[in-house]
């Protein structure tokens, strides 16, 4: 039985290092050659959990051309099956991660395969995605695609709803772990986002968290992701922080897609979702003192035990 089956995306990231990210109408150069590398946060996921160990498939599209065959040769060497891996008569889809020397970066995708995958692409992938113990998702394909695989879903269901849309309500009852940052979980809840979010020192940063998590109506608990700043765990009756692990971040891209593979390899092996936020957060660590995403993802061993 496959572990966890990641319906999602699969990019081409274009990597280029710079001193600071540009502003509007402002042009910048970068601080070292760009490079070229596997993303995508479902691939991303894929690579992650595959990583720590568990048997891994992956559900989404790629372009038939050149870089759709290095992207599904680079999780087929990671381990993941890409046997429903679909070729699209588009573009596979590429980002450019612009990211800074403390770890900043800003992300521009052009979709291409991924946003060709629809519902009726989901068929003959429907046996998988049904026996898997878990499914991971997110929301860089169709919203379409992601309520057909949650309802297809027999096992555990976390949904990381990034980029930020709307979920509905139907899809969102079957969610049995939903992972949030700030801004999507606002935007979920049809809430104004904070321009600048304050850290959970000050307790208004986390006071208004716990309703908005609630009002959506999932079946399980909500995992708010707050970067630096740790993860709100926020059941129908608790809420509580999990602190962040403290290291010297290089690269924060893949921290949240780490994060969540994390969160569902723990919950798989049975553990209460507090204690898998932690070890989810302590991954996490790992990837950030890393440059790139997929390519960040630590190995079980790699990951330093609980302090």
């Amino acid at each position: 039985m496959t572990d966890i089956v990641v319906v999602g995306s699969l990019n081409v990231d274009v990597v280029v290092p710079l001193a600071e990210l540009p502003a509007p109408g402002q042009t910048v150069l970068g601080v070292a050659d760009h490079r070229r590398a596997g993303g995508g946060k479902g691939a991303n996921q894929a690579v992650a959990a595959a990583r720590l160990g568990r048997r891994v498939a992956m559900v989404g599209a790629v372009g038939d051309d050149p870089e759709g065959e290095w992207l599904t040769g680079l999780l087929a060497a990671e381990g993941v099956d890409t046997a429903a891996v679909l070729r699209a008569p588009r573009p596979t889809g590429q980002a450019i991660v612009l990211v800074t020397a403390d770890g900043d970066s800003t992300i521009a995708v052009s979709s291409g395969a991924n946003m060709w995958l629809a519902p009726e692409h989901l068929a003959p992938s429907y046996d998988l995605i049904a026996s898997a113990r878990a499914v991971l998702l997110q929301q860089e394909v169709a919203a379409e695609v992601v309520a057909a695989a949650v309802a297809a879903a027999g096992g555990l269901v976390v949904l990381n709803p990034a980029p930020a849309r709307p979920v509905d309500a139907a899809t969102l009852a079957r969610v049995d772990v939903l992972v949030p940052n700030r801004g999507e979980l606002a935007a979920l809840a049809g809430a104004p986002a904070a321009a600048s979010p304050p850290g959970p020192a000050d307790p208004a940063a986390l006071a208004g968290l716990p309703a908005l998590a609630r009002s959506l109506g999932t079946r399980g608990p909500v995992v708010v992701t707050l970067g630096a700043d740790g993860a709100l765990v926020v059941t129908a009756d608790r809420e509580w922080l999990v602190p962040a692990e403290r290291v010297d971040a290089v690269d924060a891209t893949g921290a949240g897609d780490t994060f969540c593979a994390a969160l569902a390899d723990a919950l798989l092996d049975g553990a209460a979702i507090d204690e898998a936020a932690r070890w989810a957060s302590r991954v996490a660590a790992v990837t950030v003192t890393r440059p790139g995403a997929m390519a960040a993802a630590p190995r079980r061993a790699e990951v330093p035990a609980a302090s």
